[in-house]
């Protein structure tokens, strides 16, 4: 099984940082290559009645639904204090503040306040969306900000029903996000100024909920996210739209990141869509994409799904599902712990259901296979936080509250 973690990590980038990530950490949205996947290994394969050990928790870190990045013996999280919309930086040991910023106005709705995104570390600087569009890159080491610009403001967009979600993906001397403004669908930044690179003008899609990914593609390196109306590929060079796959997309909320392996990128979405594999095919410098297979076994709202040795998992709406990638064919379906979001690490999926219920459970095609499962206090609003696995322990972000789990084996 580990061999395809280590293919997946390869085969998206783990780079979409620039340089090497430090073993056990979590730089970004869905770890080292925005894929969900873990190369930890020695952790528990079953939790003890409650769960495993708690080593810490913090309160005070405002509302917020985004998950956190990790990097030596810093976590980056944000979130919504005193009508801000703030990021802060606490220490991994115990998880004590080390400095907060706050960079715009606080958003709120009908889902809940604050900031959506997940901040992304590369080298010394931090790069962080607010839920009202304010792009900053910070210094690590105290918060200072180096540059500062509204994405919706420089680049005609507006902002979406439930508020701007993207967290920034950094390539190379990029930082890339989707304003979604008419011919300025996704930006290209030069991360160290905050300078215009590129444009994407063939592209006028509001922006989804959903981060990008960015792979090598046949030698074209690709940009892929979902908008509010397609999966899309967008050339990271220059930022020309390569395709444009409307099937995938509803009128709702487009939320999940892609899912690439082997030349393929996986798209799925709920509110009675579902998912379609595309084929990728690079020719004369650009990639051209063609649909494999389109299933609604996988109808997936903000959870995200995973890839571990060939075989999809996700939520399919509240409902477990374990598909196979080449062919979509549905190996098996279980309630779990209802809806959530995943993580994978060391053949175990680590699920966080939006209703506080936390699992562990094997990642088989064979069938479900929990071997824990523990519950957090109730909150005042849903938990969509992605689980983290960084270092040998377990983060659970949970609103204002996050928590540090040992799931190392003694």
């Amino acid at each position: 099984m580990r061999w395809l973690v280590a293919l997946a990590f390869v085969a998206t980038g783990a780079a979409a940082l620039h340089g090497q990530t430090p073993a056990g950490d979590w730089p970004q949205w869905r770890g080292p290559s925005r894929s969900g996947l873990s190369a930890e290994t020695g952790l528990l394969r079953q939790w003890p009645a409650g769960g495993p050990r708690r080593l810490w928790s913090t309160a005070n870190l405002g509302n917020g639904f985004g998950s956190i990045a990790v990097r030596g013996d810093r976590i980056f999280v944000q979130g919504a204090r005193n009508g801000m919309s703030s990021v802060a930086a606490l220490t991994r040991a115990d998880g004590k503040q080390v400095w907060v910023k706050a960079l715009g106005p606080a958003g709120n709705n009908d889902r809940g306040p604050g900031p959506r995104s997940t901040p992304t570390v590369d080298g010394d600087r931090l790069y962080v969306l607010t839920e009202n569009g304010d792009l900053a890159c910070l210094r690590v080491q105290d918060g200072t900000v180096v540059w500062q610009r509204n994405i919706l403001k420089d680049f005609g967009g507006r902002n979406i029903s439930w508020l701007i979600s993207e967290s920034p993906l950094v390539d190379g001397d990029r930082v890339i996000v989707s304003p979604g403004g008419r011919g300025a669908g996704m930006v290209a930044l030069e991360k160290m100024t905050g300078k215009t690179l590129w444009v994407a003008k063939e592209l006028s899609d509001e922006a989804g909920y959903a981060s990008p990914i960015v792979a090598d593609v046949q030698g074209v390196r690709t940009i892929m996210t979902l908008t509010a109306e397609a999966g899309i590929g967008v050339r990271a060079s220059d930022g020309k739209l390569m395709w444009r796959h409307r099937p995938v997309a509803n009128n709702t909320a487009n939320i999940a990141t892609p899912v690439f392996f082997d030349n393929k990128v996986f798209y799925t979405s709920n509110y009675g869509t579902g998912g379609a594999l595309l084929g990728l095919r690079a020719q004369a410098g650009t990639v051209q994409a063609q649909e494999i297979y389109f299933t609604r076994d996988m109808q997936n709202h903000h959870g995200g799904v995973v890839l571990v040795d060939g075989y999809l998992y996700g939520f399919d709406g509240s409902i477990l599902t374990c598909l196979e990638f080449a062919t979509g064919k549905q190996m098996w379906q279980h309630r779990s712990v209802g809806k959530g979001s995943l993580s994978y690490a060391d053949g175990h999926l680590y699920l966080f259901s939006e209703n506080r219920v936390v699992g562990l459970a094997e990642a088989t095609p064979m069938g479900y296979r929990e071997t824990g499962r523990f519950t957090l206090p109730e909150q005042d609003w849903q938990s969509w936080a992605h689980p983290v696995v960084s270092g040998g322990r377990l983060y659970l972000r949970d609103q204002g509250i996050l928590a540090a789990y040992d799931i190392r084996v003694p």
